[in-house]
């Protein structure tokens, strides 16, 4: 196993953790509109993420070590955001946190967020060195996690 290997895989495990908190943290008994707005959340944040897995196709992978040879995704939903997965993620886990959740459970999201944000760096610095020019292109006019749109240059 190579380092970045177990690296990627302790990154899975980190995330298994960051998963289990959201579940050992103290839940409040939800309402209508948060229950609603909740589901709305999380419908869209598993939309997000099965429509990049079956974008990814053969080219996904356990951990975010890029599998060797695969091309590098930045159509469709991934020129849109560079790493739609964790994206997905964090918006289901926020309607999670809308419907059920409690103070400490934002918290805890913002805690994601952070590991999120982290191994999507770590998984950048990886698909850049298996595609440097394009990566970089892609990069440029791509966000990482959270959509929008960049002013144009006159």
């Amino acid at each position: 196993m190579t380092r970045q290997t177990a690296l990627g895989w302790l990154l899975v495990l980190v995330q298994v953790l960051v998963f289990l908190g959201f579940i050992l943290l103290p839940w409040r008994e939800p309402n209508a509109i948060s229950l609603i707005l909740g589901i709305i959340f999380a419908a869209g944040g598993i939309s997000i993420t099965a429509v990049t897995f079956r974008s990814l196709g053969d080219a996904l992978t356990a951990t975010p070590v890029p599998r060797a040879g695969a091309a590098l995704r930045t159509q469709g939903i991934f020129g849109v955001v560079r790493h739609p997965i964790y994206s997905g993620v964090l918006l289901a886990l926020l309607g999670f946190v809308i419907a059920v959740g409690s103070w400490w459970s934002l918290v805890w999201w913002l805690v994601a967020i952070a590991f999120f944000l982290v191994k999507s760096r770590w998984e950048d610095s990886l698909l850049q060195a298996q595609h440097p020019g394009e990566w970089k292109i892609w990069a440029q006019g791509t966000p990482a996690l959270i959509p929008y749109r960049r002013k144009r240059a006159r």
